[in-house]
C-alpha cells in the first residue's frame, strides 16, 4: 500500500514564487487547471506577508497548494491555513546547516514564536505557563508531523537555492553520491520527496543520468525534478529517466510577464468593443503564438494535446478581459466613490471581464472569484480605499 501522502498522480507541478516582481497571469486558473499542484515559495525576498498574499490568490484555484518556506518567518499562522500541505526543504549536498541548523531554528520559531502566538489567539483565557508550554509542544510536534519533506540536491551553483544552501563546486553530486544521498533521504529522513533541482537551466543528459541512478533505488519518496523545462521535449526526457513529477516555475511567470505588453499594446491598439476575431487577427499580427511564453508553459504538460492551440484561446481571452476592463474603468471613473458603490456598480452586471472563462474553471464555491479580481482591479485603478484580493501581483495591476 502506497503510505506516501504526496499524490502519486502529480506528474506537473507548477512553482509560483512570492517575490513581488514575479507577477501571476490575469487569468491563471485557465493555466492553473492543467497542473496537478501549486508549489508556493522562494529563495529571494519572500516574506510571510507576500506568501500569505500569493496564497489567498491561488489556493485551491483550481489546485491544491504546497507552501515551501525557505525561511521560518515565511510561515504564518494565516499561510497554515490557506495551503493544503507544508513542505520544509532539506538540502542533501549543502552544509550541515542547510539541513540541521535550519530545521533546528525552524523548531524554535514553532516552539517560542509561533505556537505561542497561536495559542494567544485562540484561547479566551490562559492555560498557566507549565500547560500551555506542553501544548505549544505539541503544536509544534504535530506542525511537522503533518508536513512533506523535500530532500533536495542542488546542481545550478548560479542558483539562488545553491547560495542560500552553501552549495560548491565540491559538493556537486555525480549520479552514484546522488543515488546514495536519496537512500539516506528514503531510508533514515523519511523524506516524501526528493528533488533534483537545477533552478532555471536545464540538466541535459547529466540530470537524465542521475534521475536514472536515482529512480532505480527510491521505493517509497517521489522523485521530482525543477529547472529549465520550457518544452514538451524536455519535460518528455526528465520522465522516461525515471522522474515520477517535473515542477516547472520561471516560465509561468514570463507568461504574465509578455501578458502584460501585450494587453498594454492592444489597449493601444483596438477599441473596447473590438470582437473575438478582431482580437485574434491582432495576435496573430502581433506575435508568432507557438513562440510565446504561454505556448511553452502549456507544451510542459504532457496531458495537453495542442498547447499552442490552448494557449491563443487563453492569450485571446486575457486580452478580451483587459479590454473590458479598460471599458469598466473608463465608465466608472469618476462615477464611484466608495467599494461598495463599486460592489453595487458590478452587481447590476450580468458578465464580468474574464468572468465566463473563470467560472467554468472554478468550483461552485469559488463563483465569486471573478466578480472579486475584478472589484480588487477596479479599486487599485480608480484609487478607492477597498479591502480587495492583493491584486498587485496580478499582471495588468
Amino acid at each position: 500500500m502506497d503510505t506516501n501522502p504526496v499524490p502519486a498522480e502529480w506528474e506537473h507541478i507548477t512553482k509560483i514564487d512570492p517575490e513581488e516582481e514575479k507577477k501571476l497571469p490575469l487569468l491563471f486558473p485557465l493555466y492553473l487547471q492543467h497542473t496537478g499542484a501549486l508549489e508556493v515559495g522562494g529563495s529571494k525576498d519572500v516574506t510571510g506577508q507576500n506568501t500569505e498574499e500569493t496564497l489567498e490568490l491561488v489556493s485551491g484555484r483550481p489546485r491544491p497548494a504546497i507552501q515551501e518556506p525557505s525561511g521560518v518567518r515565511q510561515v504564518t499562522e494565516r499561510t497554515r491555513e490557506q495551503a493544503d500541505y507544508f513542505a520544509v526543504p532539506q538540502v542533501l549536498n549543502g552544509d550541515t546547516e542547510a539541513i540541521v541548523g535550519t530545521l533546528g531554528s525552524g523548531i524554535e520559531y514553532l516552539r517560542e514564536e509561533l505556537g505561542p502566538e497561536y495559542l494567544d489567539d485562540k484561547l479566551p483565557i490562559p492555560l498557566g505557563e507549565g500547560l500551555e508550554r506542553r501544548v505549544v509542544s505539541l503544536f509544534s510536534a504535530w506542525t511537522l508531523q503533518e508536513a512533506v519533506f523535500e530532500a533536495y540536491i542542488i546542481m545550478n551553483l548560479d542558483s539562488a537555492a545553491a547560495r542560500e544552501a552553501s552549495v560548491t563546486e565540491d559538493d556537486l553530486l555525480s549520479p552514484r553520491a546522488a543515488k546514495q544521498r536519496a537512500m539516506v533521504a528514503e531510508t533514515v529522513f523519511e523524506s516524501e520527496i526528493v528533488y533534483l533541482e537545477y533552478s532555471g537551466t536545464f540538466g541535459g543528459e547529466e540530470a537524465v543520468e542521475i534521475l536514472e541512478d536515482v529512480s532505480d533505488a527510491l521505493s517509497w519518496s517521489r522523485l521530482w525534478y525543477g529547472g529549465g523545462l520550457d518544452s514538451r521535449e524536455n519535460v518528455e526526457a526528465v520522465l522516461e529517466a525515471g522522474a515520477d513529477a517535473v515542477v516547472v516555475g520561471n516560465v509561468f511567470h514570463e507568461i504574465a510577464d509578455e501578458e502584460a505588453d501585450l494587453c498594454a499594446d492592444a489597449v493601444e491598439a483596438l477599441s473596447t468593443d473590438a470582437t473575438h476575431g478582431d482580437i485574434e487577427s491582432w495576435l496573430s499580427d502581433e506575435c508568432d503564438v507557438a513562440e510565446t511564453s504561454a505556448a511553452e508553459y502549456l507544451s510542459t504538460i504532457p496531458s495537453l494535446s495542442n498547447p499552442t492551440a490552448r494557449a491563443r484561446e487563453y492569450l485571446v481571452s486575457t486580452i478580451e478581459a483587459a479590454l473590458a476592463l479598460e471599458a469598466l474603468r473608463s465608465e466608472l471613473d469618476g462615477e464611484v466613490t466608495s467599494e461598495a458603490e463599486l460592489a453595487t456598480a458590478l452587481d447590476r452586471r450580468d458578465e464580468l471581464p474574464g468572468g465566463i472563462e473563470l467560472s467554468n474553471v472554478l468550483g461552485d464555491d469559488e463563483q465569486s472569484f471573478p466578480r472579486d479580481l475584478v472589484a480588487g482591479l477596479l479599486a487599485e485603478d480608480l484609487d478607492l480605499d477597498a479591502e480587495a484580493l492583493p491584486v498587485e501581483h496580478i499582471s495588468v495591476a
